[in-house]
């Protein structure tokens, strides 16, 4: 794969065993923060819809009561508006949970730059050419 790190169809990088270096690994942590960011942007669109439909739905049900539509079918349009409502709840439970994923990538990018970063730095200034990747690995 010659250094790359191979994007697929859901965007995250897959780092194989044997590319696990300091920039392939920062590089997919740095793309894992940015797919929970565009997650969360996206989920709050999803919820600021489902909020709107539910208010859509439930001003119908109020509509349909005060046309004294048969209650059956009016508390089943007030079904589809409390739906709508916990659609738009499970959401925001979800926002949450792609948030703390973004701060907990972050915090491992941070720390891993702060670990490794110098040692890299170090190496890439060194005139010195540096073993394989794996050759200090222990078998």
């Amino acid at each position: 794969m010659s250094g790359e790190i191979e994007l697929r169809g859901n965007h995250l990088p897959a780092i194989p065993d044997s590319e696990l270096g300091f920039v392939s690994l920062g590089l997919a942590v740095i793309t894992l923060t940015a797919q929970a960011l565009l997650l969360k942007e996206k989920i709050w669109a999803l919820q600021a819809r489902m909020n709107r439909n539910a208010d859509q739905t439930s001003n119908m049900s109020e509509m349909c009561d005060a046309a004294e539509v048969e209650p059956h079918y009016t508390a089943l349009v007030m079904d589809g508006s409390v739906s709508l409502r916990r659609v738009a709840q499970a959401s925001g439970d979800l926002v949450d949970a792609a948030d703390r994923m973004q701060g907990d990538a972050q915090g491992f990018r941070d720390a891993h730059q702060s670990e490794y970063g110098g040692i890299y730095e170090a190496v890439q200034a060194s005139r010195v050419q540096q073993p394989k990747p794996g050759f200090n690995e222990v078998k």
